[in-house]
């Protein structure tokens, strides 16, 4: 293993000829010279353009909708309400749910999420929607729809909601405890708990016991490229669809069960992706175009602006979270519980189940009790954020793990290696670990420079947290087909956001032992490729990786019988190392792969391997952050110095791949940390929809992001992989709250940790 650190380390053991290697990025042409064509790109012949009419309430019934004179303005092809969508019903012991990335909801939610008919439950939800001959003849026509509101009372606090009395989104939404119906209507849609050991006894065998109460703002995900579709409903019955999404298959299925269509009637194109980061699983205009589409005759397109983006999509959970630790005076922890109250938003389905696996997640405790609770209340529907539900949840119980080592008076290090979770450690909801690596990421951080070099000046402090995310692996599928010079074109379902067309590639030159140039990758068609889940969870270069691995097995295969049948030798005696087929025996046979592909068509034709997994055993990931600040006590500003990131990738595939997810993930959860919030009035108004206003941070708020890649391989995959998307956001929160409290004193518990919630904390702990 390494032992110098540099800027960006890599500490491994195992090379492999492609695996571990830099080659350039098969789609890096296009994109940077901007020939890549994305979902707002796409045109065809005789387009329309659509535009969705909003509801300007959080919380209002409708008393009625008039059309007409819209209907009338010249250059509308068709107008659409909620009356046009399929009338959803839940029948009684029905399962209806929809899968949407690492979320899901109900089908009749999806529905009236899409288009509302007799209710408004936020501001910004559908109402009806207009295709034009252009843009502005769409806009100009919603504006003279008129819509007739009874306005009702509206909450927006995740604990407002969940109080007796609060006003009911859904009048037939009954609360689920420990998943038994409980026959109470309330915005509560679920309880659940997961239990390990005797909490109480473990308090009581406790020397030092730490509570705390946390409160998280709602966050987007803030992703560049809004949401768009082109949709043509065709006249053999089809609905055929171009977008930019990051679950083609997943928005094939939820739009085909919306339009009570078969799956094989829905095509969808995807196009290039402009970022998702776990919010471009729903189809929030598939729908409502191919409705338009089909009473206009013509192509539709949708495209939202920022302020749509905001108000209408899938933000991250708002959340009150409650964690209480204790532990003996040696620094064992011997019991921790956690209250944790997530909002859904408008319907139910937010990700505080993740984060009840997530919350202790990092962490061996004989003594574990979480609460979850999925609250309804009057904001957009919840969508997934890179590890939703967990970067809430380990804000809360990181903080807490902070103060105990300060309270002991342990290095918080050294205080998280004692209790370090290990393979076989259980996690709160009992799912015992496999090969992990929580305890080598902490040894990368307390062995880094970074951690013992001195921190000068006034005000700076240096804070540290470890993060946990469980990864995914689910179905992919890949072809691969040998073209007569030695090159192979793969397809694949798995839409590219960060670099997986190459990573996908290389696993599969890797087998082949081919240069990963020769690999020609493309994501194709719903009709083109088998079933495959989402670019999410942390699953795309593991699971469908492994698909690509299984289809260069099958090549292999079938390139070794063809090399048998020209030298009519025995297949058995043949192998194929290292990109060349020889014998075993016979030192003269003996051919490099292109020279074999050159034969294909001499000897039976085409050579086409097929992979397809539903890959399991995927292993959970860790993170940790080293981070250094500078806090303005006169105005509360934090000023990030320095920041150091370590995480266990299994094996990296690409290191400058995994190096880019980790300084994403940790720009993103400094800004959750310091800046973003949806900042909402009382009537459910978002007040800073733009991105003007949301203030995402820039390369001017940032120092240069230092990265360790640790590599404790997975057993699960062939070259040792575990995703590497999404626990990088998971610390940076926590981190920064223990940085600040070094620097001055004070311990924040509530995010953002904007200046004037600093001051706020400031004042408060003088006025007490």
């Amino acid at each position: 293993m390494a032992t110098k650190y540099e800027s960006n380390m890599v500490l491994s053991s195992k090379q492999y000829k492609v695996v571990g290697t830099r080659p350039v990025r098969h789609d890096g042409t296009d994109k940077v010279t901007g020939r890549a064509k994305y979902g707002a790109d796409y045109q065809t012949s005789g387009l329309l353009y659509g535009k969705i009419l909003r509801s300007p309430h959080a919380h209002a019934n409708i008393r009625s909708i008039d059309t007409s004179k819209a209907s009338a303005y010249p250059g509308v092809r068709a107008i659409m309400t909620g009356s046009d969508l399929p009338d959803t019903k839940n029948e009684p012991g029905q399962d209806r749910k929809v899968t949407l990335g690492e979320l899901s909801t109900d089908l009749k939610h999806l529905r009236e999420h899409l288009m509302a008919t007799k209710k408004v439950i936020f501001r910004g939800q559908p109402i009806a929607a207009v295709a034009g001959v252009n843009q502005h003849v769409a806009e100009e026509a919603t504006k003279l729809i008129e819509v007739d509101y009874e306005i009702l009372p509206s909450v927006t606090d995740v604990r407002d909601a969940m109080k007796d009395g609060a006003p009911l989104l859904h009048d037939d939404l009954e609360t689920l405890e420990f998943e038994e119906k409980t026959g109470k209507i309330s915005n509560i849609a679920e309880h659940f708990q997961n239990r390990i050991g005797d909490v109480k006894k473990g308090f009581s065998d406790a020397d030092i016991v730490v509570e705390r109460e946390f409160n998280t703002a709602t966050v987007h995900q803030g992703y560049l490229e809004p949401h768009n579709c082109t949709v043509h409903w065709n006249d053999d019955g089809r609905v055929l669809v171009w977008h930019s999404s990051q679950g083609p298959f997943n928005i094939r299925d939820a739009t085909a069960q919306v339009l009570e269509l078969p799956h094989s009637q829905v095509k969808i194109t995807p196009m290039e992706i402009g970022g998702g980061f776990g919010g471009k699983f729903e189809p929030y205009g598939e729908p409502i175009a191919a409705v338009l589409s089909k009473k206009a005759h013509a192509p539709v397109k949708i495209v939202m602006s920022r302020t749509e983006e905001f108000e209408s999509t899938g933000p991250t959970p708002g959340s009150y979270i409650r964690v209480k630790m204790g532990a003996k005076n040696d620094g064992t922890i011997v019991a921790a519980e956690a209250y944790l109250a997530y909002e859904a938003g408008a319907f139910p389905g937010s990700p505080v189940g993740a984060a009840g696996e997530c919350v202790f997640g990092p962490y061996s405790i004989d003594n574990m009790q979480v609460d979850g609770y999925d609250v309804v209340l009057n904001k957009p529907k919840t969508a997934a954020y890179r590890a939703p539900g967990a970067t809430n949840a380990e804000f809360a119980s990181e903080t807490v793990v902070d103060e105990l080592a300060e309270k002991l008076g342990m290095d918080p290090i050294e205080l998280r290696l004692k209790n370090a979770a290990k393979e076989g450690t259980r996690r709160a909801d009992g799912t015992p670990y496999g090969s992990i690596g929580c305890v080598e990421v902490l040894e990368a951080l307390k062995d880094h420079p970074h951690y013992t070099d001195p921190l000068e000046g006034p005000n700076t402090g240096r804070g540290v947290a470890v993060g946990y995310w469980m990864n995914a692996g689910l179905q992919s599928a890949v072809n691969l087909s040998v073209h007569n010079d030695g090159t192979v074109a793969l397809t694949e379902g798995s839409p590219d956001i960060g670099g997986s067309r190459t990573s996908i590639s290389m696993q599969a030159a890797e087998v082949l032992g081919i240069p990963a140039e020769d690999i020609h990758p493309s994501v194709v068609d719903t009709d083109s490729i088998g079933w495959t889940f989402g670019t999410g969870g942390s699953r795309t270069t593991f699971a469908t990786g492994m698909a690509a691995v299984e289809a260069a097995r099958d090549v292999k295969t079938q390139m070794l019988e063809r090399a048998a049948l020209i030298w009519e030798v025995d297949v058995e005696s043949l192998e194929m190392p290292d990109g060349e087929v020889r014998s075993k025996t016979d030192a003269e046979l003996r051919m490099t792969f292109k020279e074999l592909a050159a034969e294909l068509n001499n000897t039976g034709g085409p050579v086409i391997g097929r992979g397809s997994v539903d890959a399991k055993g995927q292993g959970g990931a860790f993170a940790g952050l080293l981070i250094d600040v500078e806090v303005d006590p006169e105005t509360g500003k934090i000023s990030v110095l320095r920041a150091t990131i370590a995480q266990d990738a299994g094996k990296a595939i690409h290191p400058s791949y995994v190096e880019g997810q980790m300084q994403g993930g940790t720009v993103q959860g400094i800004g959750w940390a310091l800046n973003e919030e949806y900042f909402m009035d009382d009537e459910g108004r978002m007040a800073n929809s733009t991105l003007l206003d949301y203030r995402v941070p820039l390369a001017l708020d940032l120092p240069m992001i230092d990265t360790v890649i640790v590599e404790v391989p997975s057993s699960s995959h062939p070259f040792g992989v575990r995703g590497v998307g999404e626990v990088n956001i998971v610390p940076p929160p926590a981190a920064l709250a223990n940085a600040v409290y070094r620097a001055i004193d004070v311990r924040m518990n509530v995010l953002p940790m904007s200046p004037v919630n600093v001051m706020n904390t400031i004042w408060e702990q003088e006025s007490n």
